[in-house]
């Protein structure tokens, strides 16, 4: 087992979970997370007459405690439909300036509905706090999303050998819609880092454009501008996300190649890097099998650090029992919109919040679970908020090298 020195390891000892009662799956088709965000697909088709007149409704409300303690409308309620509506001028502008393509109705109504508690507030302080939300949708919808950070990891290992680290790019949940300033900005560091290795964790396209021929074509032509010496290796991600019959003309119109349950052993300069790329299901028990299956067919390589590509965390606890070093993961997208303390809202994940983002020891196995770079798609708001866009280098390092 590699020597791990990290001091924002979160240590986890978990054993699997079964999950043969379990009917819905996150990440596919059906569940209640998907069917949320499709069936709320239909307010969009709203006429704006009716959605202005829902925003007036909501600005009244607004100023109801004071209306019934002084019989008149308080200022509050037509600054709180000023605010309304500027958030719906904000949301509509995201796509006219290609960087994000949301359905802007039904997101301006969450955001009302949001802001008319803190219009209950006394005089003075909801002005405050309604200005501070216009200042966060701006920073979430505008500004985050599009400031890609690149994370340095380390990994040392007495299986490596060479006197120089190997560099190895973890990219995960693309979603892309369109190419806009992110992943022109995603290619332009991925340049300039000129990694040996570069390894995808899954989710190609938006849930909103999977069939759509532009996004499609735009994602092929994202691959086709990335490339590294030892190649590039990726795996679907959430059945709901990457359809396997695009998936394929994506690995076959570009360097991009595809782990299908399938594994390739690497002999680099600092030794040999075994990948296992397994098929995300989102079903644990399922694929363990699936990937049992395949470490039984392969050739065991001791002097090899193994490394996992699988799109979810979930697997974590069960591919710790089964001689893997490292999991990369995405999926969670670090919940993309987190508070300061609680973290993420929502993970997508079956161990619930045990899985967030960042860099795990579970079992004795390094996880790492990337904050993805794309945005969630449907009826989802286009924000991230204390959760930025992620690349993730790795440098491999021979535990020899580390000591010098």
């Amino acid at each position: 087992m590699a020597v791990l020195l990290c001091l924002m390891t979160k240590i986890i000892n978990l054993k699997p979970q079964t999950f043969t009662k379990t009917k819905n799956f996150p990440g596919c088709a059906g569940n209640p997370f998907d069917r949320i965000l499709h069936s709320l697909e239909k307010l969009e088709n709203i006429p704006p007459l009716v959605l202005y007149i829902f925003l007036i409704l909501l600005a009244l409300l607004g100023g109801l405690p004071y209306y019934l303690i002084h019989d008149s409308i308080p200022l509050i309620t037509g600054l709180l439909a000023m605010f309304f509506f500027l958030d719906y001028i904000l949301l509509s502008l995201l796509p006219a300036t290609r960087r994000s393509f949301g359905p802007p109705k039904v997101v301006t109504l969450m955001l009302a509905c949001l802001r008319v508690p803190f219009a209950w507030l006394p005089n003075g302080w909801n002005l405050g706090f309604e200005i501070a939300g216009t200042l966060m949708v701006i920073y979430g919808f505008y500004i985050e999303p599009f400031w890609v950070d690149v994370h340095h990891e380390t990994y040392i290992s007495p299986k490596l050998t060479g006197d120089q680290p190997l560099r190895i790019l973890h990219i995960s949940d693309l979603h892309i819609e369109r190419l806009t300033h992110r992943e022109k900005t995603i290619i332009d560091k991925v340049k300039q880092l000129s990694p040996d290795l570069i390894l995808f964790t899954g989710d190609v396209l938006n849930l909103s454009y999977l069939n759509d021929y532009t996004s499609q074509s735009d994602a092929i032509s994202f691959f086709n501008q990335l490339s590294a010496p030892l190649g590039m290796y990726g795996v679907t991600g959430s059945p709901a996300v990457d359809d396997p019959d695009f998936f394929a003309r994506l690995s076959k119109s570009t360097s991009l190649q595809w782990l299908n349950n399938e594994s390739i052993l690497l002999e680099t300069p600092s030794g040999l890097i075994k990948l296992l790329g397994v098929t995300c299901t989102h079903n644990p028990d399922l694929d363990e099998k699936a990937f049992s299956d395949l470490l039984n067919h392969q050739q065991t390589l001791d002097k090899a650090v193994n490394v996992l590509l699988y799109h979810s965390p979930d697997l974590s606890p069960n591919s710790s029992q089964l001689d893997v070093d490292l999991q990369l993961s995405g999926h969670t997208h670090g919940g993309q919109v987190r508070l300061p303390i609680f973290g993420a809202l929502f993970t997508g994940s079956l161990y619930g919040k045990t899985f967030e983002a960042g860099r795990y020891l579970v079992n004795g196995m390094t996880l790492y679970i990337s904050r993805g770079l794309g945005l969630e798609g449907a009826i989802a708001p286009r924000v991230r908020f204390l959760c930025r866009p992620e690349l993730i280098l790795w440098e491999f390092i021979s535990s020899h090298q580390s000591k010098i």
